[in-house]
């Protein structure tokens, strides 16, 4: 029998959903993106159409609607690496671009 995944969250770009993705796999959650071959054509297809969609298996979906609705309520404040320059989402303790710490600043 086949495993039917289910999207658990529609980012408006990629950067977003590779965050969330990120976020659940942190958390033991197996992840798909779909949708990221769109980005390209943004302007000439209606914005929902572009949408990079999270999705995970039926067994985690509980876990991962629990994360999701975490990160949704919490309010974070982007944060500027000091090593590198690189701005980085407010949920993250580790720059993207250099794995360097956040409270090394």
């Amino acid at each position: 029998m086949s495993e039917q995944w289910q999207c658990i969250y529609s980012a408006s770009n990629s950067l977003e959903a590779h965050s969330v993705k990120g976020l659940l796999e942190s958390e033991g959650v197996k992840t798909r993106l779909t949708g990221e071959a769109l980005g390209a054509a943004i302007g000439e297809l209606p914005a929902n159409v572009v949408e990079v969609k999270v999705w995970v298996s039926p067994w985690q979906w509980q876990r991962a609607q629990v994360i999701v609705s975490d990160y949704k309520r919490n309010d974070y404040h982007d944060w500027c690496c000091s090593q590198c320059g690189e701005v980085n989402q407010g949920q993250f303790e580790l720059c993207w671009n250099c794995q360097c710490d956040r409270d090394q600043h």
